[in-house]
C-alpha cells in the first residue's frame, strides 16, 4: 500500500490535466474539483475548471453527457446541490475511476480535494509528508 502526505500533485487524464495540486482530506467522504462556471446546455453539463486567477487555469471548457446532481454537505455541514461527474485520476501508478463534485473552491489553496472514498484501502496517509506520489513520478523510484 502506497503512502500519501497531506497534499500531492495528481493527474486527471480524463480532463487532460496533470500535476494539479490536491489536498488529501480524510475528513471528507467525496472528492471535489474547483469549478468556477457550470451550466446545463442542451442537456449536457458544460463547465470550466478553476478560475482566471488560478495559476493552473487553462480556460478549457469541458462537456459531460453523463453527470448527476446531488446534495453534498460542505465542511461546515451545510447541504449544497452540486453537479457530480465521473473521471479518472492517476496517483502513483493507480488509475482510479472516481466521482468528483464540482464546487467553487476559489478561496481555497487546493483546486482538488481527495476524500476517503477513493483513499480507503488504497493509501496510507502520513500528514507529516507531502507530494510523495509526485516525487515518485519525477524520480521513478
Amino acid at each position: 500500500m502506497q503512502t500519501l502526505g497531506r497534499s500531492d500533485r495528481v493527474d486527471l487524464p480524463g480532463l487532460g490535466l496533470s500535476d494539479i495540486h490536491a489536498k488529501i482530506d480524510t475528513g471528507a467522504y467525496n472528492c471535489s474539483l474547483h469549478c468556477s462556471r457550470a451550466e446545463i446546455v442542451d442537456g449536457k453539463l458544460e463547465f470550466v475548471l478553476l478560475d482566471e486567477e488560478h495559476p493552473e487555469f487553462t480556460g478549457m471548457k469541458f462537456v459531460f453527457k453523463k453527470f448527476d446532481r446531488r446534495e453534498i454537505r460542505n465542511s461546515f455541514g451545510e447541504a449544497e446541490l452540486r453537479y457530480v461527474i465521473k473521471t479518472t485520476i492517476k496517483i502513483y501508478d493507480y488509475l482510479i475511476r472516481a466521482e468528483f463534485s464540482l464546487s467553487n473552491r476559489g478561496n481555497l489553496k487546493f483546486p482538488v480535494l481527495l476524500g476517503r472514498k477513493i483513499l480507503r484501502d488504497r493509501f496510507l496517509i502520513d500528514v507529516t509528508k507531502k507530494d510523495l506520489s509526485f516525487e515518485h513520478k519525477q524520480t521513478g523510484a
